[in-house]
């Protein structure tokens, strides 16, 4: 015959002990991974970029430049395209593409000029992509973006 075992308090401490300690061991796991996998900075000093913002903006949009990326079949395509709809040449071209949330799978493509905007072979998982570019215009005007790509 079995022995009928009692509830004690100090059963019932030691489930609240172990029910609060794995509460805060995964709040405190769920924040490290947020806190490390996110970078969250734009700018190193705010104020400083701030000061140069208006500038930095009215030279870009009298480029008038637009930019859209696409992908398909292992390509990366970025067109940037002057006010009439052509293709652009720029001096320099520099970008990194990676997931909007992280930077594990960030990766800086090598573009080269098509004649029709710039490719580089890329194998993108589905899902959003962010490409944060700098391209620098004939002139040495700065053009800097945030281009959004979502793949399949």
């Amino acid at each position: 015959m079995m022995a009928e075992r009692k509830l004690t308090g100090r059963h019932v401490l030691f489930i609240f002990v172990g029910a609060f300690g794995v509460i805060i061991a995964v709040n405190l796991f769920l924040a490290y991974s947020a806190v490390s996998t996110f970078p969250g900075l734009e700018v190193k000093n705010s104020y400083v970029a701030s000061q140069e913002f208006n500038e930095r903006k009215a030279a870009q949009e009298a480029l008038g430049w637009e930019v859209r990326a696409t992908h398909g079949g292992g390509v990366l395509r970025l067109a940037i395209t002057d006010a009439e709809g052509q293709p652009v040449r720029v001096a320099a071209l520099d970008a990194t593409l990676g997931r909007a949330t992280h930077v594990a799978e960030d990766q800086r493509p090598e573009f080269r000029f098509d004649g029709r905007g710039y490719v580089a072979p890329v194998d993108l998982g589905p899902g959003n992509w962010n490409i944060r570019m700098e391209a620098r215009a004939e002139d040495g005007t700065a053009f800097q973006q945030r281009v959004v790509l979502v793949t399949e």
